[in-house]
């Protein structure tokens, strides 16, 4: 499921290969040394690998089919049975006509050790389409660790500058903190001389009030942060993360047009790769499925020994060999009823693919569409930054002149402070529509 944090963006093209530690003895980490953590670290990845390696052992599986079998095997008989008793002295090649009652022979133990290899001539073809079918499974779950990969380095990008983003806005909140607790402060030592009304001073409590409970909020977004972190990179509650340093990212350019994004995430996401893959399992496995309408033959051949005790002797010993021919011909619809299975899981699997199709196509365009309206209006944001604070200075010369009132004062401020908390909420959001481009492009892999 994929995790999403407000302010969150995408890293730099140098995140498809790091060299760099993983993280520093401080536990202080740069968003490379965070990302490198997490595909190091991240047990969903890990379980993504194990899923790969039971993939290669079922293709180990079905290629088994392809060599002999070889058995060994030792089995007793004892029996006073006239018919069974002959046949078993026959074979243990101590025959007496002259001597001994052949309706009676009493009890006679019988030994026999050997060793059988059987090989499979023709089963319809189930072998090699269930091997082609493992093979490709193999692939579905390289492609499906892909896939998982691409989001935990999209999901780490995002939560670890939604926590930039959120240490941005607490040093706003906090840089508001302080100007209007100076300005509470000289406003109450006028008011203490008469000079300013109580209202004036209620109005700037009020508003120092409003910028601590901002203070606090983007404090706890950086707590949130910081903990969706620790889960991505595998870390435990108890273990330290903070952020290395305070660089703003630049803005990402402009998106491509919508064809030439298209056909790259046709050409490469793993998710639409891996859900053809899945549709061409179905056809090996319907195709084994009809394949149990034909005949199947078997060679084999054994080699043992028959004895009234443990002693091996190859005076004694004996070969067969032959082969052996099956048809099914009737299996109480079993067979039938396979093949209606194996059908529908292909038609299933092929409308996922046309359904993973159109997901991406919709992703894809959203993403586009965002990235184009984020950029568009962080570079409204920032003229709106300059204007307030242009605006705030103004009114700040016009109050110590004292022809404003604090009311004025202080809706220059909030002013400022609204257009920067804009500008911060554009910025990121241009480069979480980045990420989300590249998420549906199939970017990281």
């Amino acid at each position: 499921m994929r995790m999403i944090v407000k302010y969150s963006v995408v890293p730099l093209a140098a995140l498809l290969g790091f060299t760099g530690p993983v993280a520093s003895a401080s536990a202080t980490y740069t968003l490379e040394q965070a990302v490198e953590q997490a595909l190091a670290n991240n047990p969903e990845l890990r379980i993504m690998q194990e899923r790969i390696e039971q993939a290669d052992a079922q293709l180990g599986q079905a290629l088994a089919s392809f060599y002999p079998q070889i058995k060994t095997s030792l089995s007793y008989q004892h029996s006073d049975n006239p018919a069974m008793a002959f046949s078993m002295i026959i074979a243990q090649r101590r025959l007496n006509l002259n001597g001994g009652d052949f309706n009676h022979p009493g009890g006679v133990d019988n030994y026999r050790p050997q060793v059988t290899a059987t090989y499979s001539l023709f089963r319809g073809g189930q072998d090699y389409y269930l091997s082609q079918a493992a093979q490709l499974g193999v692939e579905s779950s390289e492609l499906e660790r892909a896939a998982t990969r691409n989001r935990l380095v999209n999901n780490v990008t995002a939560a670890y500058y939604g926590g930039l983003a959120a240490i941005e806005a607490h040093q706003v909140n906090n840089r508001a903190i302080e100007a209007v607790q100076s300005e509470l402060n000289q406003s109450k030592i006028q008011y203490d001389a008469g000079v300013v009304l109580k209202s004036d001073v209620l109005s700037l409590e009020t508003q120092l009030a409003e910028a601590r409970d901002a203070e606090i909020q983007s404090a706890h977004a950086i707590e949130l942060a910081q903990s969706l972190l620790k889960t991505l990179l595998g870390l435990n509650v108890n273990e330290a993360f903070d952020f290395a340093g305070n660089v703003q990212p630049d803005l990402p350019g402009s998106p491509a047009g919508f064809d030439e994004l298209l056909n790259q995430a046709l050409a490469q996401h793993p998710e639409l790769k891996n859900a053809e893959k899945r549709a061409a399992i179905a056809e090996q496995q319907l195709a084994a499925a009809k394949a149990a309408h034909l005949p199947r033959a078997d060679a084999y051949v054994s080699y043992g020994s028959d004895s009234k005790d443990l002693a091996f002797s190859s005076n004694r010993d004996n070969v067969s060999a032959g082969v052996m021919v099956e048809v099914d011909v009737f299996s109480g619809f079993a067979t039938q009823e396979k093949v209606r299975k194996a059908e529908h899981e292909l038609t299933a699997a092929q409308e996922t693919v046309r359904q993973t199709r159109l997901r991406i196509e919709n992703q894809l365009k959203s993403a586009q569409l965002g990235l184009q309206q984020a950029l568009n209006r962080a570079e409204v944001s920032d003229v709106a930054v300059r204007a307030a604070e242009e605006a705030l200075r103004l009114v700040n010369e016009q109050r110590r002149a004292g022809v404003v009132t604090v009311t004025r004062y202080l809706e220059a401020e909030v002013a400022r402070d609204r257009a920067r908390n804009r500008q911060i909420s554009a910025r990121y959001d241009a480069l979480r529509a980045e990420a989300d481009l590249k998420q549906a492009l199939g970017f990281w892999q």
